[in-house]
């Protein structure tokens, strides 16, 4: 009979953590706050969101760092790389359908990866290559496979943009260049800021 108490008490406490771990993670992501504060690029959150302009909420120019082609009239512009403490590096832009009619996303981005495939379609297929290094970077993955990148879109209608965010491991310090490739799309060296 302990052993079942016990077993109850270790489910709750997970439950718990789990809950408290949520709450604390919608709190830390709400608010709009209407600022112009430099906020860390690292929130997956603040890039998934569509509709307003995410460079302007982040304090960032309207010039991205790159802009690559990629197949059915899709452009990708890369606005932001921004290294953090823990780390990594979260890369942000905007995917956008530069084409007179709706794109599907090219199941390509998501790489060929078994884990990240079974996740359905994202940005997973992304890469940064430090050639100084001689160094390729991949998308970062939760514990369960899922890649640390904008999920789950399959269309794009003419002239529609999608704000989408990557987050790799950091290149050292010293690297500040890397190309960026995501299949299907060109190729572009961005700078790493932070």
């Amino acid at each position: 009979m302990s052993m079942r108490f016990t077993a109850k008490a270790r489910r709750g406490m997970v439950a718990l953590t789990v809950a408290a771990g949520l709450a604390v993670g919608v709190a830390g992501c709400g608010g709009s706050g209407g600022g112009d504060d430099k906020k860390p690029d690292g929130s997956a959150s603040a890039s998934r969101t569509t509709g307003s302009d995410s460079r302007a909420q982040q304090g960032q120019s309207d010039q991205p760092l790159a802009e690559l082609k990629g197949s059915d009239g899709l452009l990708l512009q890369i606005t932001s790389a921004q290294r953090d403490a823990g780390g990594f590096v979260t890369v942000n832009g905007t995917l956008k359908n530069d084409g007179g009619q709706s794109a599907v996303i090219p199941s390509a981005l998501s790489g060929n990866e078994t884990e990240i495939i079974k996740n359905g379609k994202s940005l997973g297929g992304a890469a940064l290559v430090d050639a100084q290094g001689k160094k390729r970077y991949y998308v970062l993955r939760d514990t369960e496979g899922r890649p640390l990148t904008t999920t789950g879109f399959s269309t794009l209608k003419a002239g529609a943009t999608l704000a989408v965010f990557m987050q790799f491991p950091s290149p050292p310090a010293n690297t500040t260049d890397v190309e960026f490739q995501l299949p299907t799309f060109s190729s572009a060296t961005i700078k790493i800021s932070g």
